[in-house]
């Protein structure tokens, strides 16, 4: 009896592991399926057509899978980090072949003795996903774990994979997009934004400066006697002066203006948050820089400008024909000069 009772209760402790077993492994399930869900349907992550939309998404749904304390995506020139700082994923340079038919790579650090006492933050295991598109790899989806010694479990490396085959050609056909959407916005010539990006653009600004109460001016300038240079030296070299005006232009501005080509030798420059005062000074800067030395074969060039700033009853319209009409007056006045609207 003792040894049938001793039995009966291996078997009542074995099938209570089995239990126990089955009940973390639906635990664990349940958060895949949660994860998938950060992520959507395939359709809903297809025609998200915003890149960092698709990594942040991605991003998420890796970060919660079971295991996991880390994650990198790398695409191109991108690399997001969570959970994790550069020098610790440097440290770890899991880098799997460019290898299409290559569905995870899992890999296991090790420490000296003399690191055992900062080992426990240590980045512990690496599961590295490549994210795939047509048959051919355009980066790495990567997971990290401090804790997990021993590796990952199964579920977080299938669930890893089943995110980077739906996150892959959500991304690349997100990054089409946006470089196509980023040509169709740029001035083939000059490389600044064409004509109707630019006035898309000053709608937004004016937009955002009425919300927040914020003062925001604009500069149209074009270059004087552009037709003769043109009569003179040809259509190629009149191209070449646009081009290098852009480039100098660029050079000037600062980072938060948005410069445009807007007529045939006609710029804006949409300068969030400046009065009207500092807005006539980078008139005059960039008509200085503009005119210091001459483009190939033509003569010194010569800039006119008309600057004005944003009246709260302003539209983009408006905002534009006032400073549009301070750079006529400019002209009729003599030109080579700066005038501010008002």
């Amino acid at each position: 009896m003792a040894e049938i009772a001793s039995i009966l209760v291996l078997v009542l402790a074995g099938a209570g592991i089995v239990v126990l077993a089955v009940r973390i492994r639906a635990r664990a399930e349940e958060r895949i399926r949660r994860v998938l869900a950060v992520l959507g349907s395939e359709n809903e992550l297809a025609a998200s057509l915003d890149p960092d939309d698709v990594i942040d998404r991605t991003l998420d749904g890796a970060s919660a899978l079971p295991g996991v304390d880390a994650v990198v995506l790398e695409a191109g020139e991108r690399r997001e980090l969570r959970g994790a700082t550069a020098e610790e994923v440097a440290r770890a340079a899991l880098h799997p072949p460019p290898h299409r038919n290559l569905r995870a790579l899992e890999v296991i650090y090790r420490y000296r003795l003399d690191e055992a006492d900062r080992a426990a933050s240590f980045l512990r295991s690496g599961l590295a996903v490549p994210l795939v598109v047509g048959g051919e790899p355009i980066g790495t989806l990567t997971a990290f774990s401090r804790s997990a010694a021993h590796g990952f479990p199964r579920e977080t490396s299938v669930a890893l994979e089943r995110l980077a085959a739906r996150a892959a050609p959500a991304l690349d056909n997100a990054t089409r997009y946006t470089e196509a959407r980023r040509l169709a916005d740029i001035d083939s010539l000059t490389g600044l934004r064409n004509r109707r990006y630019f006035h898309e653009l000053l709608g937004r600004e004016i937009a955002r400066a009425k919300r927040y109460e914020r003062k925001l001016s604009l500069i149209v300038f074009d270059l004087d006697n552009f037709k003769q240079i043109n009569d003179r030296v040809g259509h190629l070299t009149g191209d070449a002066v646009l081009a290098e005006v852009a480039a100098r232009v660029r050079d000037v501005i600062r980072e938060s203006d948005l410069a445009g080509r807007v007529g045939g030798d006609e710029f804006g420059v949409i300068m969030p948050e400046t009065a009207l005062i500092d807005a006539e000074q980078l008139a005059n800067r960039i008509a200085r820089t503009v005119g210091e030395r001459p483009v190939g074969d033509s003569h010194k060039l010569f800039v006119s400008a008309g600057v004005a700033e944003l009246r709260p009853d302003d539209d983009a319209t408006e905002l534009f024909e006032r400073a549009d009409d301070a750079l006529y007056r400019a002209k009729k006045a003599g030109k080579s000069r700066t005038i501010a609207a008002g």
